[in-house]
């Protein structure tokens, strides 16, 4: 059982929230909030069906763990994985949020006459009080449990995610956004094209731009993971399809709901169908010529940002490994997410 009185979530925050509600911290963890009263991300994530019928499936396929369970649903949103814990049998599910989503959250789960069997609670995890002291399963988007307390007995869905890394060519894209800024109605505005470079974009990559094969990077057990393991440097290796040019490197990650009889598993990599989490892409200052059967191989750093938690501080060393010392390059390259 996973003690819930400690337990964090995407709602969560290590801080204890004080301080002068002008500071930084506060508007970023506040602007981070507000993103999630909007109704059009929820409507994303809904329509998203890669992400909503693969946690359906994971929990309708299991209804034998959830029957008669006790289940949090942190950073439960519009309340939807909720409703499916319920269908499966839970006796009683609490969904904690941060947002206001949550007074139509209790909209929707009174309009689907499950008020009685679902309570709701607007807060951070850490800071609200849950009507009962365990809970026997916690589900929610793996980003947001992987600073779960548990103590072993518990069950999380999902429980594992993979980080996979792949070069893609990008030429055309890249000059639109990179390099507009060398010359911007006759003026030099370089220092935009600098920052420009920190910022990785969140879009979908289209699979024939993808040059080398994939490479997994990390995988996080959700069962095992601690907070000082979300600071990482790690090598990659990344071998070259064919002849071509890396303008920029790609991150993605695979999520896995193992811990169940009946396992399910999906990606949000290029090569798979769309999810809302598309993929996010690290511009390089340089452009990479590679030829079929060469590597890039390098070390891809992340640690939270000491700014905000919720930010990531992301560096990455590269090089690439060829015979012909001409089209030798390596670098390094630093990035903030938001």
């Amino acid at each position: 059982m996973a003690n819930t009185t400690s337990a964090n979530g995407s709602g969560s925050s290590s801080s204890s929230g004080g301080g002068d509600p002008m500071t930084g911290l506060a508007h970023s963890e506040a602007h981070y909030f507000n993103s999630y009263n909007h109704h059009g991300i929820h409507e994303e994530m809904l329509k998203d069906e890669v992400r909503t019928k693969s946690y359906r499936d994971a929990i309708y396929n299991n209804r034998h763990i959830f029957k008669d369970k006790v289940v949090l649903d942190v950073g439960c949103g519009t309340s939807i994985l909720s409703m499916f814990a319920i269908k499966a049998g839970a006796k009683h599910v609490i969904g904690v949020d941060m947002s206001t989503i949550i007074v139509k959250a209790k909209e929707i789960v009174a309009a689907n006459g499950m008020a009685d069997q679902i309570t709701l609670l607007q807060g951070k995890m850490e800071e609200v009080t849950l009507p009962f002291q365990e809970v026997d399963i916690i589900i929610s988007e793996w980003r947001g449990i992987s600073c779960c307390t548990r103590d072993g007995k518990g069950l999380i869905f999902p429980d594992k995610a993979t980080i996979f890394m792949a070069g893609i060519e990008d030429g055309e894209y890249k000059d639109e956004k990179i390099g507009f800024w060398d010359n911007v109605y006759g003026f030099d505005y370089t220092p935009l094209k600098r920052t420009a470079l920190t910022e990785p974009l969140v879009d979908t990559v289209d699979l024939k731009a993808v040059v080398t094969d994939p490479c997994a990077v990390l995988t996080l057990d959700l069962y095992t993971v601690t907070i000082a393991d979300l600071a990482f440097s790690l090598p990659f290796n990344l071998s070259i399809r064919r002849t071509d040019y890396i303008h920029a490197l790609i991150a993605w990650f695979d999520i896995e709901f193992s811990a169940c009889h009946k396992p399910v598993r999906f990606s949000t990599g290029p090569h798979t169908r769309y999810t809302h989490w598309k993929q996010t892409v690290f511009y390089l200052a340089d452009v990479l010529t590679v030829e079929a059967g060469e590597s890039v191989q390098g070390v891809l750093s992340c640690r939270p940002s000491q700014a905000n938690r919720r930010d990531l501080d992301i560096g990455i060393d590269y090089r690439t490994e060829t015979g012909d010392v001409h089209r030798k390059a390596e670098g390094h390259c630093e990035y903030k997410m938001s």
